[in-house]
């Protein structure tokens, strides 16, 4: 029984989930398997994969063959390695320890560069928030200096209104003494 070690589609439309399984290749996509070995959520950043390596790296050794997709997860969770090194065992090229040392090192390496990337995209997250904080500050200053704005005008109209009322007192009050000095010339005159 040709056996392959691929993807079965799970989750909702526009939110893919995945089981990564051993099962015969003659199977339906989503149908029957013969084991589950692990979950793929690529919707996440970095992708979420759960694996169990070990019986990875059986059914590998048993002839399992990964497509595409599944290999390149395998390869980056380390089953593919983990399969090279017991091969070496196997061969003789290399003792139990020194597989187990070189793969413990490989998974510290690649957990290191996992948690940079993690540290990353927050960080870059955090500036892009930072980022548009700043731009909604700048336009409530904005909103806020057009509202002043609109405001002050009316201040000034008002200023403006208060000055012509000003002139206009003064205007009556010459008018009001020029009408009462004529009123006492014609009251002398006579």
């Amino acid at each position: 029984m040709p056996v392959k070690i691929r993807l079965q589609r799970h989750g909702k439309k526009g939110k893919p989930f995945f089981w990564i399984v051993a099962a015969d290749s003659r199977a339906k996509r989503d149908g029957k398997f013969l084991e589950k070995i692990g979950t793929y959520a690529p919707t996440t950043n970095p992708a979420t994969i759960d694996l169990n390596v070990d019986s990875a790296v059986k059914w590998l050794q048993n002839g399992a063959q990964p497509t595409d997709t599944a290999r390149a997860i395998l390869s980056y969770k380390g089953a593919l390695l983990k399969n090279h090194l017991v091969g070496g065992v196997r061969k003789g090229a290399l003792t139990e320890e020194q597989a187990e040392e070189k793969f413990n090192a490989w998974m510290q390496e690649k957990e290191g560069k996992v948690e940079a990337k993690k540290e990353g995209l927050s960080k870059e997250q955090e500036a892009a928030k930072a980022k548009a904080l700043e731009a909604e500050r700048e336009v409530n200053a904005k909103r806020e200096a057009d509202a002043a704005a609109a405001a002050q005008p009316v201040v000034e109209e008002t200023a403006e209104d208060a000055e012509a009322a000003a002139e206009n007192q003064v205007d009556d009050a010459t008018a009001e003494e020029a009408s009462a000095e004529d009123k006492e010339g014609q009251s002398t005159a006579s």
